[in-house]
């Protein structure tokens, strides 16, 4: 008899995404799961308490690897926070089309749509705190309670933006999604505007983008 051997987190991710884009559903049980890739149920159980939590950590594994491949940037930690977040919606992108069977297989598998954003809430805290740390500079009020309401306000509104921006990434069928890298430039770049009250041409730039593509998707 083969000996069991051991295996990593990213191991089972791996097998996971492998296994449901072949077979078209979740492997039966974790038993089954474990023996037919020769490793003890045990392992699995010691990384993750379900399926389901994988399916959460593969979200938040592509925004890990976004981040490493940013802060092997010489050029990224010279950035200001409107450059940190484009490079870092490149970058992330890039790694979620290269996995775009398993997310289109994943997050359009639900009908429900509450079911699907469950599966991003690893993500969500993720990205929360990463754009924490941008330090983007918003109105200067000085008044606790509104500062953290400002806080939260702009968490809120970063992560709604990374939802409409997978969401319109998942309808793209221009060549190497190059549609996709259009609003994210213009998306972002209006989100920046609007918070240093700057000139709104940017914001009536994206909003041109996002109407001619809906008169071309009717």
């Amino acid at each position: 008899m083969a000996k069991k051997k051991s295996i990593s987190k990213n191991d089972i991710i791996s097998l996971y995404m492998d296994y449901v884009l072949e077979q078209h559903e979740k492997p039966k049980s974790v038993y089954a799961f474990a023996k037919a890739n020769n490793f003890e149920e045990s392992e699995f159980y010691a990384l993750f308490g379900s399926f389901e939590a994988i399916d959460k950590q593969v979200y938040k594994s592509f925004f890990s690897n976004t981040l490493t491949l940013l802060e092997k940037s010489k050029d990224y930690a010279g950035y200001d926070a409107r450059n940190k977040l484009l490079s870092f919606y490149f970058t992330f992108f890039e790694l979620m089309t290269a996995n775009r069977s398993y997310v289109v297989y994943s997050l359009y598998k639900h009908k429900n749509h509450i079911k699907s954003l469950s599966l991003l809430s690893n993500l969500k805290r993720a990205f929360t705190s990463y754009i924490d740390e941008l330090e983007i500079e918003t109105l200067d009020i000085k008044q606790e309670d509104i500062d953290k309401i400002k806080k939260r306000a702009l968490q809120e509104s970063a992560w709604l933006q990374l939802v409409l921006t997978i969401k319109f990434w998942l309808d793209d069928s221009s060549a190497s999604f190059e549609k996709t890298d259009i609003f994210i430039e213009k998306s972002v770049n209006a989100s920046f505007d609007v918070l240093n009250v700057a000139p709104i041409k940017s914001i009536i730039d994206l909003g041109k983008f996002i109407f001619k593509e809906k008169m071309h998707s009717n």
